[in-house]
């Protein structure tokens, strides 16, 4: 971890919080690693500029220049706004092996990253649209 990862704030709050302050959707993606169906999302198809934010904290993730039509159903990114605001840890559920991204001052769940993206990163965050909330510019 950078030093300027480890002075980030972190977002702590319980359960009962987190319930209360999130949609059932959000909270079961967020904190439940949930995923939404393809193509449900509320920003698959979005265009609008401007700043993708946790869900859970507002910490600033993605922008809107990033993000490009992916085809796979979720909204894909190239990469994160800023690469610290953003964790990633091995996930081997349902019977593969993907690399999680996690919100890194929440920890909320967001999606996954894969190695088959366009420029300039060749990377895609496949990111659901219930971790996220655009603030428009």
């Amino acid at each position: 971890m950078s030093d300027r990862a480890a002075k980030m704030r972190k977002t702590e709050k319980s359960d009962a919080e987190w319930r209360n302050e999130l949609t059932p959707m959000q909270y079961a993606v967020l904190r439940e690693k949930a995923t939404e169906r393809p193509f449900s999302g509320e920003y698959e198809f979005t265009t609008t500029p401007g700043t993708y934010v946790c869900a859970g904290c507002g910490q600033p993730l993605f922008a809107s220049e990033a993000k490009f039509d992916s085809g796979c159903g979720w909204p894909s990114f190239t990469q994160p706004v800023v690469d610290d605001h953003v964790a990633e840890e091995t996930d081997t559920s349902h019977g593969m092996t993907r690399t999680e991204v996690l919100c890194s001052s929440c920890s909320g769940h967001l999606g996954h990253v894969f190695p088959d993206g366009p420029g300039p990163t060749g990377l895609r965050y496949c990111i659901n649209s219930a971790a996220l909330k655009l603030l428009p510019k």
